[in-house]
């Protein structure tokens, strides 16, 4: 079954091979376990919302100012979304525009620093993201970025933090335009304060990616980069639960500057029927109840993180503060690799990625390490019991990953566990 009856009818009917395809991605989502950082499960309202007429509309500009006739509805519509997430974090300006968090963050770079100026940012095999500088990324082609990165581990669990010290060392050495606060595989707090203390001494500009962490932020367990970054990037789509799309809050004073870089410096028209589904998920940020979704969100995570050392794994920074857990897998079994590990878990039906672990020996390809993530799964209710529930399964699967019938019965039980969770129960 699609995510609408009446919908699905409609298009099984137009393009039955397309049809096929959603119905199995749905099957898929409903009866495996959604372990991934970086997804979630959307509501009811925002998968609405993303499928509306506002799709049709072409609107180019911003509220008042755009380029097409016809937009007296669509200005309603950002308008609404801009000024609750203005509402959500506090913050004086808001843009709804950005495709994604990659856009975003390029937007941010384009407003606040000129090309051939150096940026500090995560090291990318410390956590960091490709728009951070990654070699494979534009962001490197256009600007010079030198890194900081984490200390290292020990026995205690107490390393693998970001480098405070570092960061300012690097900042005093190369003195860029340009510091940037936020990762896409750290499990451990980031206080935007401790980067602006850098970031002023140094003179530089700081931009916080939160594109983990925003929902964490907006439900209050992880503290607040706005009014204290310069400019805050994020995605709508992870701990957030709104529908994929990315967004930028800044001050008044550089407002416009980040809106020239999305449009026209970035984008041409924004996708309103996206932007009206992020309206939709922010005004859901805003009810009491996502205050409790976050912090189980994180509840969730330390439980999985715990179960998980207790099955063998490593966890690296010694555990998790958010909805991240990456672990070692070397210590678990020094000849599994990361590639091989998630592809057993595909087929047990518990959906995670490979990722590079601080100073990992293997390729980004193979990697030593797995990330974890527990926002779609809090989704769905699940709770402690659960979390230990699933690093049970994932123990097995892998100690058996040679073991056809042990993965087959692994998958069975991870079906049944799902089938009392259902995001889209009603469908």
């Amino acid at each position: 079954m699609s995510q609408n009856t009446s919908e699905h009818d409609i298009l099984a009917a137009a393009d039955p091979e397309i049809s096929l395809l959603v119905d199995q991605e749905f099957d898929r989502q409903m009866t495996t376990l959604q372990l991934i950082a970086s997804e979630n499960f959307v509501s009811r309202a925002v998968l609405a919302a993303s499928g509306t007429v506002l799709t049709n509309k072409y609107s180019e500009g911003y509220p008042g100012r755009r380029y097409y006739g016809g937009n007296q509805v669509i200005d309603q519509v950002e308008d609404i979304a801009r000024d609750r997430l203005c509402e959500l974090f506090g913050a004086e300006h808001a843009n709804v525009q950005p495709h994604a968090g990659a856009n975003a963050n390029l937007a941010a770079y384009m407003a606040l620093i000129n090309p051939g100026d150096t940026v500090l940012a995560m090291r990318l095999d410390h956590g960091g993201h490709l728009t951070h500088g990654s070699p494979a990324n534009v962001t490197s082609k256009v600007w010079r970025f030198v890194d900081y990165g984490l200390t290292p581990a020990n026995d205690e669990g107490t390393g693998e933090r970001i480098d405070m010290d570092q960061v300012r060392d690097r900042a005093l050495a190369e003195r860029p335009k340009l510091i940037v606060a936020g990762a896409t595989a750290y499990s451990r707090t980031i206080d935007a304060k401790d980067f602006r203390v850098i970031a002023d001494e140094v003179g530089a500009l700081l931009m916080f990616d939160a594109a983990h962490p925003a929902g964490l932020i907006a439900g209050g367990v992880h503290p607040s980069p706005v009014g204290i970054a310069d400019v805050v990037t994020f995605t709508t789509h992870k701990t957030l639960r709104g529908p994929r799309g990315g967004a930028i809050l800044t001050t008044a004073a550089l407002a416009k500057k980040i809106d020239s870089a999305i449009f026209p410096g970035l984008q041409g028209g924004p996708l309103e029927h996206a932007i009206a589904a992020k309206a939709v998920a922010f005004k859901e940020a805003l009810q009491p109840s996502f205050k409790d979704y976050a912090a189980a969100i994180v509840a969730n995570a330390k439980v999985l993180a715990s179960s998980l050392g207790a099955e063998g794994f490593r966890l690296v920074a010694g555990g998790t503060d958010n909805h991240i857990v990456l672990v070692d897998l070397r210590t678990f079994d020094p000849e599994l690799t990361g590639k091989e590990a998630q592809e057993v878990l595909d087929l047990a039906g518990i959906t995670c990625n490979r990722n590079t672990i601080p100073d990992d020996p293997r390729s980004p390809f193979v990697t030593s390490g797995l990330r974890f993530g527990t926002p779609a799964m809090t989704t769905t209710g699940m709770g402690a019991a659960e979390m230990v529930k699933v690093a049970s399964l994932i123990a097995r699967t892998l100690r058996s990953r040679s073991d056809e019938a042990a993965v087959a019965a692994v998958r069975a039980e991870v079906a049944e566990l799902c089938s009392s969770f259902q995001p889209y129960g009603d469908l």
